[in-house]
């Protein structure tokens, strides 16, 4: 008998972290208040709807000060040839607060205690330091480091293995995936298997955001026997939540219109799609996004009792 289709949700939570050394703090702290606050709205549409989901995680969140993202952090950090993506920075030049109430930008424990205390979510790693894998600079044993500090701090703070992995900004890069599976990860979220996720250059990003809208690229489903299966899984991302914006107010129906009809697609042809986000892109028209959410949750619903597709976190897919 063939398996129904999945819905697989995963998210990467890393407040100011997701890009220290681009974002100015001073003009993002209410886009990041509002992140915060959404976070439970969010794990309360997941309860509300029975969705799994998987919360990939950057390690320094889990400190519940600022004494303990030092002790957990390992002697051999990233040398980056540019020295500005390397977070450490802004710990050793004191530019964080001492804890999650003095500095609720770069501390999450009580959000984490949140998540993991909601039913059917798992936390994840999204690496210790917001690690770079396919950086000029960095070396194989610095990023073992990080995924030992990452699993330090989770086992020390949470009493939790972290068996998933998203790699910050996608940067996939072959030749650490053994060297996750060391560190206890078994799944790896991996990029679509499409042109426009291979690059970074402007037409990359452009293209991706038309596709959103008007398909312009292959199918982004999967089944299983498409996906890379050993002792660690690669599990493709199919579709990036692009958020509600205002300039985008226009046009918004149809990217609902194009997530829901892959996941129709998935339901009925018993395929897996993948959708993820950033908790922080929500963090501006909080309101309209959240509505955005919950509508895809409710079809997500319908499509559960039509044709039994079901909610799936990362790790259940291993």
């Amino acid at each position: 008998m063939m398996e129904n289709g999945n819905f697989i949700i995963s998210l990467d939570f890393e407040l100011h972290w997701g890009g220290a050394e681009k974002w100015n703090l001073t003009n993002r702290k209410k886009y990041f208040d509002n992140t915060r606050r959404s976070v439970p709205l969010v794990l309360a549409l997941f309860e509300k709807y029975n969705i799994h989901a998987t919360w990939a995680t950057v390690g320094f969140l889990f400190a519940r000060n600022k004494e303990e993202i030092i002790q957990f952090s390992p002697n051999d950090k990233p040398s980056y040839n540019d020295s500005n993506l390397s977070y450490y920075k802004f710990i050793e030049s004191n530019e964080i607060g001492e804890n999650e109430q003095e500095d609720p930008y770069h501390y999450a424990f009580d959000l984490i205690s949140n998540i993991v205390s909601t039913p059917n979510q798992e936390l994840a790693s999204h690496t210790y330091e917001h690690f770079y894998c396919n950086e000029p600079g960095q070396t194989k044993e610095q990023f073992d480091a990080d995924l030992k500090a990452a699993q330090s701090i989770s086992k020390s703070n949470f009493n939790l293995e972290l068996k998933s992995l998203v790699l910050p900004r996608n940067q996939l890069n072959s030749d650490y995936i053994e060297i996750a599976k060391k560190n206890g990860i078994k799944v790896i979220r991996s990029n679509p298997d499409v042109w426009f996720w291979q690059g970074d250059t402007l037409d990359y990003p452009i293209s991706r955001a038309i596709d959103a809208v008007i398909r312009i690229s292959g199918t982004s489903l999967f089944s299983k026997n498409k996906v890379s299966e050993g002792e660690v899984l690669l599990l493709p991302a199919s579709r990036f939540l692009r958020p509600y914006t205002k300039k985008e107010k226009y046009i918004h129906f149809l990217k609902f219109n194009r997530i829901k009809n892959e996941m129709t697609i998935a339901a009925k042809k018993k395929l897996n799609y993948h959708l993820w986000w950033h908790p922080h892109n929500f963090g501006n028209y909080t309101g309209e996004n959240l509505e955005y959410l919950e509508n895809i949750l409710k079809h997500f619903k319908k499509l559960n009792e039509s044709y039994g597709f079901e909610s799936k976190s990362m790790i259940e897919m291993y």
